[in-house]
């Protein structure tokens, strides 16, 4: 059984799902999420949030959840290797191509950050283009760039 509750936070409505006690998706205002999802705000759930907000509030720099993404052998190491990026820092898709053992897998590298499904607790916002620029996110360059904000300021706090 999958549980989803919805939470008001500083970037907006978030949906947040559990199955089998662990999180397996995030959902920003106004994307899909899945019908077979009861509303339902289990314990796990409620302590995601607990974390969400104190990350939002600069307070904390490390999630402690169970996480377990669904995707290919590629993504689950490309999501690996970004959940690997310390707080408040970036890295390239270049960089990430090369942590997962394919140096030319940069495309190959966004196309899994995109499709990351458990987005702010897998820290996709990290990756920037090679030339320090804002590549895509699936909320909007304007969350991206809101993280990237807030880490900077709190990281050596």
């Amino acid at each position: 059984m999958r549980s989803i509750s919805f939470y008001q936070t500083d970037i907006g409505k978030i949906g947040i799902v559990d199955s089998n006690n662990s999180i397996t998706n995030v959902y920003f205002h106004g994307e899909s999420f899945p019908e077979d999802a009861i509303l339902n705000e289990t314990e796990l759930l409620k302590e995601a949030n607990r974390q969400l907000k104190s990350y939002l509030a600069g307070k904390q720099k490390v999630f402690n959840l169970h996480l377990a993404p669904v995707g290919t052998g590629f993504m689950l190491r490309v999501w690996e290797a970004l959940s690997s990026i310390p707080y408040g820092e970036n890295r390239s898709y270049e960089e990430i191509a090369q942590k997962v053992g394919n140096k030319k897998a940069s495309r190959a590298v966004g196309l899994a950050a995109s499709r990351n499904p458990i987005p702010i607790f897998i820290p996709c916002h990290r990756v920037i283009g090679k030339n320090g620029k804002l590549t895509g996110y699936r909320s909007g360059l304007h969350i991206k760039e809101h993280l990237l904000k807030l880490e900077k300021q709190n990281a050596r706090h």
